[in-house]
């Protein structure tokens, strides 16, 4: 273990998401979601295979027992991508991200609905105290004149996006959690990137728009960015505890701040900055309640008496 190792490449992995999102803003003005979400699975094959290919085993890391299983988590996940992509269009870079900070609080909901995981009283207060952010950060959107009168444009409905997509991305957790059972993490990640990719293809009926050369570079840089972000994150868990990597996942706040304000001039607003607090003490309290209770669940494993042959 070595966590301070796992530590800095959780943070890294934050600035090239948040990098990534923030190029992906500039394009999604004027290019259909699903040419970016294609750009950015297929192009985040390539650092993804040649990390695999590095590791020296490639076709047993992408080889797979549940295809179904694959194919659900690529219909969620890809669903929460387009959300999510989609409220870049309308929300600043901060807020989109802010709110997709509900997801980890929807996923314990999904958790215990879903997996029938026991949820203690402690996380279904932080839950609810997290909800109580998510309502505040979404306040300043919930009124109907901010759609400047039309449906298709505005804040209130990029709001909304977002809380969809945080609400997909929770539903893609709990299917992961449920791959992991059975399935390595390169196959897991594999599959997405391909379900992603020829979902997002079958939109060009819809009407692409061919990316000039500039354009095409950044396209491009998104897919790369998403990849090595993926690979980051993945590492990260090999070096530390989840306990100690999680709570740095609200770095990107930061780092939204940061490429919001140089790159589109947005600050935050009080409110959103407030809900955004909120919500990541819960999820804080969360992780550190966790692993606290962590020992404490061993120990009683250990003393519980097993049947015969078990």
């Amino acid at each position: 273990m070595k966590p301070l190792l796992g530590i800095s490449l959780k943070v890294i992995s934050a600035v090239v998401f948040t990098m990534m999102s923030a190029t992906l803003k500039t394009l999604s003005s004027r290019y259909p979601v699903g040419e970016i979400v294609f750009f950015r699975s297929a192009f985040a094959l390539l650092p993804l295979l040649l990390w695999l290919k590095w590791q020296g085993d490639l076709i047993n890391a992408v080889r797979t027992k549940n295809v179904v299983g694959h194919f659900k988590r690529g219909f969620i996940g890809t669903g929460a991508m387009y959300l999510g992509f989609a409220a870049l269009s309308y929300l600043p870079l901060h807020d989109a991200i802010a709110i997709g900070y509900a997801s980890p609080l929807m996923a314990v909901i999904l958790a215990a609905l879903l997996l029938k995981e026991t949820v203690r009283a402690y996380r279904w207060t932080a839950v609810g105290i997290g909800f109580v952010g998510v309502l505040i950060m979404l306040s300043p959107y919930l009124n109907v004149g901010t759609f400047g009168g039309d449906l298709n444009a505005g804040p209130t409905l990029g709001a909304m996006l977002a809380f969809a997509g945080a609400f997909c991305s929770a539903g893609a957790m709990i299917q992961v959690r449920r791959l992991t059972e059975t399935e390595k993490t390169g196959a897991i990640v594999f599959y997405f990137f391909i379900m992603a990719s020829g979902l997002s293809l079958c939109t060009i009926a819809l009407g692409w728009r061919m990316p000039d050369g500039p354009d095409l570079a950044l396209f491009i840089l998104i897919g790369i960015l998403g990849g090595v972000g993926q690979i980051l994150v993945t590492q990260s868990y090999r070096y530390a505890d989840t306990s100690v990597i999680a709570p740095f996942e609200y770095t990107t706040m930061i780092w939204a701040l940061l490429f919001g304000w140089f790159m589109f001039g947005d600050l935050p607003t009080f409110t959103v900055l407030t809900g955004a607090t909120i919500v990541a003490a819960t999820g804080l309290f969360i992780v550190w309640r966790e692993h606290r209770l962590g020992p404490l669940r061993t120990k009683e494993l250990q003393a519980t008496p097993q049947r015969p042959g078990v």
